[in-house]
């Protein structure tokens, strides 16, 4: 039996990027971030429940945690089962909000209760990883230290033969060195955007879609 041959292969990844990046700037000139924030501490509070959860719970849920805990030194000194029981519907509540605590509590003892901007600064805070760092850096002080790699940036890039890499931190490398560095913030936020309203998990709206004349559609099922 002929082994299928792979959509991707005959793609260069480079001059994709382009067409990718082009394209996506003209269907979503707006590149924005779903989380729902103001300012750098209350989108990191934000970045860090919306791990297993989705954005839009996540907005429901940090009007009333922002209202109570407004700053780092109030979520440092707040009641655990108090912030337990806000951040409850986002799931691993318990864990959440000891994450939350104990980076409150270090924003207020190295950084005098404000968000470093500094990589490694961000990613050495209890429950914050590469992601979380990139995510605020990136939309709260305009800084590109990496590309932020979510299940639709991480599923797009796939399909559309940006990278053949299953790991977030392989898509992301690859990402990095085809992507230029000034599009990298914009290029998640447009691509999440076009996860959500188009390019969808298990029904992908390829009719719909503005890049269905150069998009390989790696893993998506074409009918008989």
């Amino acid at each position: 039996m002929a082994r299928k041959k792979d959509p991707a292969a005959a793609i260069d990844p480079r001059p994709q990027a382009r067409r990718v990046v082009r394209t996506l700037k003209e269907a979503y000139p707006e590149a924005l971030c779903a989380l729902v924030h103001e300012g750098p501490f209350q989108l990191l509070v934000a970045t860090i429940l919306s791990a297993q959860c989705t954005d839009a719970r996540v907005n429901l849920v940090t009007p009333e945690l922002f209202r109570r805990f407004p700053d780092a030194r109030a979520l440092a000194a707040a009641d655990r089962a108090a912030v337990e029981d806000v951040v409850r519907s986002t799931g691993f509540f318990r864990a959440k909000a000891k994450n939350l605590q104990a980076m409150a509590t270090r924003l207020q003892e190295d950084h005098d209760g404000e968000v470093p901007r500094d990589l490694d600064a961000l990613t050495a805070l209890p429950g914050v990883g590469r992601k979380t760092a990139n995510v605020v850096l990136g939309t709260a002080f305009g800084l590109a230290t990496g590309v932020v790699v979510d299940t639709h940036v991480k599923r797009l890039a796939a399909r559309l033969g940006l990278t053949s890499r299953r790991t977030p931190e392989h898509v992301e490398q690859d990402l990095m060195a085809i992507v230029p560095k000034a599009e990298w913030v914009d290029l998640s936020h447009r691509l999440i955007q076009l996860g959500r309203r188009v390019c969808l998990a298990r029904k992908p709206r390829c009719g719909a879609c503005p890049m269905a004349s150069f998009c390989p559609r790696v893993g998506v099922a074409t009918s008989a």
